[in-house]
């Protein structure tokens, strides 16, 4: 993981004011809408977004997402931060 997808371990993500998580038939699933954007997901990044809400820490985020995927913790720990990162940058998610 490079250093620049870091996201700090107390980091609370949850969605950009005005952006939100939806389901399109007309894009074949779940959506990121912001104004004047749409970002088609797959169903894990969906599943990541949902649970950006600011009520987690990024810790409880990724230990909760390693548990439930049966996944190695490192390896959910640094996608997630490469994928919130990604987001952040675009300002449709805050860190």
């Amino acid at each position: 993981m490079m250093e620049e997808d870091t996201v700090p371990a107390d980091a609370r993500p949850r969605l950009a004011r005005g952006v939100r998580l939806t389901s399109s038939a007309a894009h074949g699933g779940p959506v990121l809408l912001a104004p004047e954007r749409i970002l088609k997901l797959d169903h894990v990044a969906a599943d990541i977004l949902g649970r950006c809400d600011g009520s987690a820490t990024m810790t409880e985020l990724v230990d909760a997402l390693a548990s439930l995927y049966q996944a190695p913790r490192e390896r959910v720990a640094g996608d997630v931060a490469t994928l919130l990162r990604a987001l952040a940058d675009k300002h449709l998610v805050d860190l």
